[in-house]
């Protein structure tokens, strides 16, 4: 399967084919859409038949090699057969605060120094768990460090390396409950230049500034 969205998060739609379905849901040759991982909930949307027929998709989900996106169809609508040509949609609004909200907690772990023991992504709010026992984090601080580098307004991008190179670098692994995006022996990196460097499969916005503000709950 082709994942659009690691080279674009931005495209909103694609055309595709449907290649398998099933009462789990349905797969396509390629996809905008976002599989639930990492913290950040999977896109929903909508496929479009060429006669017009739109289904609607309430989640995609992680199929069994990981690298397979499963596209949950709403209850009670028959799956289109293997071969049928559609136009795969995400809600973009959706997507687009997720991605603001992802890379601002990127940003937070640039701020606050520690593990990332857990974490979750919302459209209005997000969290990060820190391993931080003996640390008393001060709020007022950590907003006004956020808001200063989304004024900032750095590239964001991403990139990849070796799973060696990964190896030799374990200080770029900073959440210790998901396993790091990999791919054919490459890991997929989230740079935020000059801010933080981490392995990320999400998706994200292209600078820092495109955020907004930020406020620390």
């Amino acid at each position: 399967m082709e994942l659009l969205f690691r080279d674009d998060p931005y495209l909103k739609s694609c055309e595709a084919t449907v290649v398998s379905a099933g009462p789990d849901g349905l797969r396509l040759d390629r996809t905008v859409f976002y599989p639930m991982g990492g913290g950040q909930p999977g896109d929903c949307g909508s496929l479009t038949l060429e006669d017009g027929t739109r289904i609607k998709v309430v989640d995609a989900v992680k199929g069994a090699d990981h690298e397979d996106v499963v596209h949950v169809l709403e209850d009670g609508v028959p799956s289109p057969p293997s071969g049928t040509r559609v136009t795969a949609a995400i809600d973009w609004e959706r997507r687009h605060r997720h991605m603001r909200m992802h890379s601002c907690l990127h940003l937070l772990c640039a701020v606050v120094t520690g593990d990332v023991t857990g974490g979750q992504i919302g459209e209005a709010k997000g969290r990060l768990d820190f391993n931080l026992p003996d640390t008393q984090l001060d709020k007022d601080h950590i907003t006004a460090e956020l808001n200063r580098l989304v004024a900032e307004d750095h590239p964001v991008q991403p990139r990849w390396i070796s799973a060696e190179d990964l190896q030799a670098q374990p200080e770029l692994v900073r959440t210790m409950s998901v396993k790091p995006p990999m791919d054919g022996g490459r890991v997929r990196l989230l740079d935020i230049a000059g801010v933080d460097l981490q392995p990320c499969g999400g998706t994200h916005v292209a600078r820092t500034g495109e955020i907004g503000p930020c406020r620390s709950l």
